[in-house]
């Protein structure tokens, strides 16, 4: 397989940390964005390359166009992992609780995927990570109006981009994931064990970022074997 450029967000952490070191270890070249760049500069892989980048800061975003122009020329991949959550009762929840989850869930994912856009080839794969609480009739929890509803909104964002694109592509398709043993499942469901581990799902993910888009084009697939 030649060596693709791919974009990750929500390296620090979880399912994206340890998405950029597969993705490293097979020789890809992998920019590894998160507001704390410091767990994955400390790693010192020759392919990876990162820097504290905040999807709420509209200042990071030239930083990302600056290094695609400098170093890489082009992308293959962008993978919209990063996400915020919040567990709250909806009659407590403010205006600033929705702006923030929104702001990062979807505002985020719509700004740096028009960033990167101009870079990206017919057959690059724009992925984005979304949550089975996203999926209309899926089963829903108390506290999560805010998170789950931003995750449905942006399987539709990606419906729309894969119809608009479809000509010229890139492509455009989402995860819904269910519950995967990470800190951000912590958050939501305190002592809750879920059934697959983060470097489960980011096998999963890198399979599917880099061969998902000879197969689909604007689809949700959900990917869970258990409820949450």
């Amino acid at each position: 397989m030649m060596s693709k450029n791919i974009i990750v967000t929500g390296t620090s952490r979880g399912i994206g940390f340890e998405l950029v070191h597969l993705l490293a270890n097979l020789g890809h070249n992998v920019l590894a964005l998160s507001r704390n760049a410091k767990p994955i500069t400390n790693l010192h892989f020759d392919n990876i390359s990162s820097f504290a980048f905040d999807l709420c800061n509209d200042a990071d975003y030239q930083k990302v166009t600056d290094f695609i122009k400098n170093e890489w020329k082009h992308v293959d991949v962008l993978i919209n992992n990063a996400g915020a959550i919040i567990n709250k009762p909806f009659a407590e929840t403010t205006f600033k609780d929705f702006q923030k989850i929104y702001q990062t869930n979807v505002f985020g994912v719509s700004e740096l995927t028009r960033t990167v856009l101009p870079f990206m080839q017919g057959d690059s794969h724009v992925v984005t990570i979304s949550s089975m609480g996203g999926i209309q009739g899926s089963m829903k929890f108390p506290g999560l109006s805010a998170y789950s509803s931003s995750k449905g909104a942006v399987i539709t964002m990606t419906e729309l981009l894969a119809e608009e694109f479809k000509e010229t592509g890139p492509q455009f398709n989402v995860l819904a994931l269910g519950a995967v043993q990470t800190e951000m499942l912590e958050e939501a469901f305190p002592g809750y064990i879920a059934p697959t581990t983060a470097i489960e799902m980011a096998r999963y993910i890198q399979d599917f970022a880099l061969t998902g888009n000879k197969y689909y084009n604007g689809k949700v697939l959900q990917v869970s074997n258990s409820t949450p």
